[in-house]
């Protein structure tokens, strides 16, 4: 380390002790920024843990993306001073070069009111190149040129002049400076380099560090599912990065009702009654604005245009949890297929013919939409409150949750 100018040694020596020691505290403040956030959140759980538990197919053993052979996750969390909340959150489809052995893929557009770079190439050739990125909206182009100056910086990259980036985005500018543009090149590089196959940290971290849904803290949530043999033994995995809005409900109970926190709430009633008899006013302005982006990945042989077909299936689970896409949402979702049998090498001449047959689709379909709706649910109750911007997002008392499931008959008693 440079000396810094004019400094004598034996002030420099005390300098560099005291950076040193800045740096070795650095983790601690970290951790205590967080504990500063959660303080009062209690116990944070995953769906399961409360007895909810969508649909008919059992989870993998991680209930993670990554249950999916050969999927790594990364994600890196941005706290800065008071008003930087935001992060990055990286998915790859195989352990190898995504350019060199490209996967199918497909994207489906719910409502189109967002950001999400690369994807009409993917639409185009039916193909994913690099990994996928998510993070917040004013980043994607910073967080694109990074990841294309990652990849052309991988052996075997030497003669690439073209590459597709695919980043996704939600906007998290209520406890994020946005307008800051707040991640640097080194964030997506550190996101990338510890990507790994194991457990997925999920609520306030990643790309989800600074976004909310349905008036509560939102972040990023993980499931899967693992069909029956008798139906492929496929597995179906599931991240989403949830911002969005609209009228909260867990497995039918009416949670942001009870909760007195939903979209429009001003427009049907000034004051709405809670269980508990006492009045509960919503934000009156609420429109349930805000985006989702759904990252499926699946096992199967499936060709992209049947990616397609289950990529449009994750509206159907977002629907589940309350959603109704609203105008100011961006609602998108990328499937991709792991199967060594469906890539695609570059420079190959042809691609693989054999892909799963449409009639043995249903399944993955029913799959996808159980591991979307749990995956929200996981996003909210494992996302702790979140100061940042001048703003709060409070965790969604899972207490009150628990009791609301329990009158409506579903999931573990209180």
């Amino acid at each position: 380390m440079r000396e810094p100018r004019h400094m004598p040694r034996a002030g420099a020596a005390r300098w560099s002790t005291c950076l040193l020691a800045l740096l070795l505290a650095a983790p601690s403040l970290v951790h205590a920024a967080h504990a500063a956030d959660a303080a009062g959140d209690g116990e944070r759980v995953r769906a399961r843990e409360l007895g909810v538990a969508p649909g008919i197919f059992a989870p993998g053993r991680l209930n993670a993306i990554t249950d999916v052979d050969g999927v790594r996750v990364g994600q890196v969390t941005i706290k800065r001073g008071d008003d930087v909340r935001t992060g990055v959150t990286a998915i790859f489809p195989h352990p190898g070069n995504a350019y060199l052995s490209r996967v199918p893929a497909a994207v489906h557009v719910g409502n189109g009111f967002g950001k999400f770079v690369g994807t009409t190439q993917v639409d185009e050739l039916g193909e994913l190149e690099t990994p996928v990125l998510l993070t917040c909206t004013l980043c994607v182009w910073k967080a694109a040129d990074a990841m294309a100056d990652w990849m052309l910086r991988q052996p075997g990259m030497e003669n690439v002049r073209s590459i597709n980036p695919v980043v996704g985005e939600t906007n998290d500018g209520g406890l994020n400076d946005i307008r800051a543009r707040p991640i640097a090149a080194e964030d997506v590089w550190r996101a990338l380099d510890d990507a790994d196959s194991g457990p997925v940290e999920e609520g306030s971290v990643g790309a989800g560090t600074g976004t909310q849904a349905f008036g509560w803290k939102g972040g990023i949530g993980t499931s899967s599912r693992v069909l029956p043999e008798a139906l492929g033994g496929w597995t179906v995995g599931v991240l989403v990065q949830t911002n969005y809005g609209g009228v909260l409900q867990v497995l039918g109970a009416p949670v942001g009702r009870e909760l007195g926190r939903y979209a429009r709430q001003g427009g049907v009633g000034d004051a709405v009654e809670k269980a508990d008899g006492t009045a509960a006013n919503g934000p009156a302005d609420d429109r349930g604005d805000g985006s989702v982006i759904v990252v499926i990945a699946t096992d199967a042989p499936v060709d992209s245009r049947n990616l397609g077909r289950i990529a449009s299936r994750a509206m159907m689970g977002l629907g589940r949890t309350g959603s109704s896409a609203s105008n100011g949402s961006g609602d998108y979702a990328l499937a991709f297929s792991t199967s060594p049998d469906a890539r695609r090498a570059f420079g190959a001449a042809s691609h693989p013919a054999s892909a799963l047959a449409n009639d043995h689709a249903s399944a993955l379909f029913q799959a996808t939409v159980e591991a979307v709706e749990e995956a929200v649910y996981n996003s909210l109750f494992m996302a702790t409150t979140v100061r940042g911007n001048g703003n709060t997002a409070d965790a969604i008392p899972l207490d009150r949750v628990r009791a609301i499931l329990s009158r409506h008959g579903v999931g573990a008693s209180p």
